[in-house]
């Protein structure tokens, strides 16, 4: 028996992770959490964390977020233009591109302006920074004495972790937003307006730290998960051109029957069965996160797979196990296939999906990634035929917490189509 258990076992991932479990997080979120005192997130405590999550989750429903698509609608368009002026100049890293939308976008969502990566064509030193936090807590995670002991130690000895990025400097740019924001006000509705709302009505629970904890919480999580999964689904239908020629010729078809805008909606996107088979499979073939979700053992311990687990032990599994699960995904789990996500059976497979945690503690983002990836996959494939500049190579993948995939490097032709409002801006009034 090991100290740290990762489990496979079906079973023993619904005890773990199911509604209801009694299995909380491990201090391995503390060195996440370091001193913040709204952090939904990283919240160890149960109790907390559902208080937390009842005061911010608002915004987060579906349905509010469709307030927000036209400030996505924007970023998308403007994606577009930059790829049409890039693509003449030979090869694009559209990998790259991605993570560069996926800030801008969540700038725009949430402050009401986009960070200006895609016009500068690089970050401002977020991306090391988002890096450098996650890459320092996948260690530090599994040795939190480490991170507490150099907590005790930094007013003599300095900074060493970068885990720390996350209280620091990312906690600072959204501090100087939300600081600008009280000045100046705003007219929009976007994230920031939307937790300001709350505050309003819940002065005493939605404190400034907790409007600066979720704002700098979209930038961390928001950006990476975004520009993964869009990496993940355009690579693997690049890799599929089966599936891509299928693809496209669902987005055809709605286009020719004029039931495609540009930038295409949500609720057609909705309609397109095919598209969010693709946006499915893409999310499982290579999750975001690679890590364990670990977990403590409750008090009494546990049985999994028929094996007893005491307590004060940590478990956990990856999404990238159960993802791949041929029990539930069928044969050929470890393949591209999005047909299986109409013809197999979608519940079963998605209670099991894990690519955004269990059900007790799933991402707060979920619906935001989605509502960008549905916009921006057929958007982008309606308007570029692609092709692997070198498909001979495989992407390469950092593994820290989240997968990184590096070298998705790509030639871009544009499509012929009389919808297209041929590449001119759309702002949002």
């Amino acid at each position: 028996m090991t100290t740290n258990p990762s489990i496979a076992d079906l079973d023993g991932i619904k005890l773990i992770y199911g509604a209801g479990s009694r299995f909380h997080k491990s201090a391995w979120y503390s060195v996440l959490k370091g001193h913040r005192t709204f952090d939904p997130f990283a919240e160890r405590n149960p109790h907390i964390h559902s208080a937390q999550k009842k005061l911010v989750i608002r915004p987060y429903a579906m349905e509010t977020l469709k307030d927000l698509e036209p400030y996505v609608d924007s970023t998308v368009y403007h994606f577009i233009t930059r790829m049409k002026k890039k693509m003449t100049l030979g090869e694009v890293d559209l990998g790259k591109w991605f993570q560069l939308f996926a800030f801008d976008v969540i700038g725009e969502i949430t402050f009401s302006k986009r960070f200006g990566f895609m016009d500068a064509e690089e970050d401002d030193g977020s991306l090391k920074s988002v890096e450098s936090t996650l890459a320092s807590a996948s260690w530090l995670g599994h040795v939190p004495w480490v991170f507490w002991t150099h907590d005790y130690l930094r007013p003599w000895i300095g900074n060493w972790l970068g885990v720390t990025n996350r209280t620091g400097s990312l906690m600072q740019r959204a501090l100087k937003e939300v600081e600008e924001r009280k000045k100046r006000g705003t007219d929009r509705n976007d994230f920031l307006e939307k937790f300001f709302r709350l505050q309003r009505e819940k002065p005493d629970h939605v404190t400034d730290t907790a409007v600066i904890s979720m704002a700098a919480a979209n930038i961390t999580a928001g950006s990476d998960t975004t520009a993964i999964s869009l990496r993940s689904i355009i690579y693997h239908l690049l890799r599929n051109p089966q599936h891509l020629e299928t693809l496209r010729q669902e987005i055809d078809t709605a286009r020719r029957g004029n039931r495609l805008s540009d930038p295409v909606t949500m609720e057609e996107a909705e309609r397109m069965p095919f598209l969010q088979a693709c946006i499915m499979e893409g999310l499982r073939i290579h999750p975001s996160i690679g890590g364990l979700l670990p977990r403590d053992v409750p008090r009494g311990g546990c049985v999994i797979a028929g094996r007893f687990i005491p307590e004060g032990h940590v478990v956990g599994t990856s999404a990238w196990v159960i993802n791949r699960n041929t029990s539930i995904y069928g044969h050929d789990a470890a393949e591209f296939n999005p047909e299986r996500w109409i013809k197999g059976n979608k519940a079963e497979m998605q209670r099991y999906f894990l690519t955004f945690g269990g059900a007790n503690r799933m991402c707060f983002g979920k619906n935001i990634a989605f509502m960008e990836m549905t916009k921006m996959v057929p958007t982008f494939l309606r308007h570029f035929d692609v092709q692997l500049t070198y498909p001979e190579r495989p992407l390469k993948e950092k593994n820290f917490f989240f997968v990184i995939q590096e070298g998705l490097i790509v030639n871009l032709k544009e499509r012929g189509d009389e919808q297209s409002n041929g590449g001119a801006e759309k702002e949002v009034y």
